[in-house]
């Protein structure tokens, strides 16, 4: 009998172990992009290092904030079709020429991920040159299993991969023309 109540316990326990594995959810994603600018870090630092100002990022019309630079920091991206994200700073540190920050408010029809942090970082590059990375990590839209195309895994890093790019491009060309 006890031989039979032990082999049953192993049996649960296996099975609650495979209910654990079928029953997975969304895994976190990361996305890193970078770029390097023909420009000194402090030149860059001078046009991204101000949470409060996102107006080189294509598609953003407008940027309104709080508390400057201070951990604790809110901003609201206006996009140009009228879409707003919510966004808090969580660490700024100017002497490494970085900081993080959260998505606390986003429609994932504007960007299909959930649970978004971000960091942007300016570092030395060769020949006097800069380099920009910005590294993200997030959830996709969907929290369960079974994720319509538009909120799946590859939907959400297509969407944060090409955000990234795009903004990288952007702020290189604005950066090394001078505009």
């Amino acid at each position: 009998m006890r031989r039979t109540i032990a082999k049953a316990g192993v049996v649960v326990a296996a099975l609650a172990v495979l209910g654990a594995a079928w029953a997975h959810g969304p895994t976190r994603q990361k996305v890193r992009e970078s770029i390097e600018i023909d420009a000194p870090q402090a030149k860059v630092w001078a046009v991204i290092g101000n949470f409060q100002d996102m107006s080189w990022l294509a598609g953003v019309s407008k940027t309104e904030g709080e508390k400057g630079n201070e951990i604790g920091a809110t901003r609201r991206l206006t996009l140009a079709p009228g879409a707003t994200v919510d966004e808090e700073l969580y660490k700024y540190e100017p002497e490494m020429m970085s900081y993080s920050y959260r998505i606390t408010a986003v429609d994932v029809k504007v960007l299909p991920v959930t649970n978004y942090s971000s960091t942007l970082t300016v570092s030395p590059a060769p020949d006097g040159k800069s380099k920009l990375e910005w590294a993200g990590a997030f959830y996709r839209g969907f929290p369960n299993n079974d994720p319509p195309p538009e909120l799946s895994d590859e939907a959400a890093v297509k969407a944060v991969s090409g955000l990234y790019k795009a903004g990288l491009e952007a702020l290189k060309k604005k950066i090394e023309s001078g505009t």
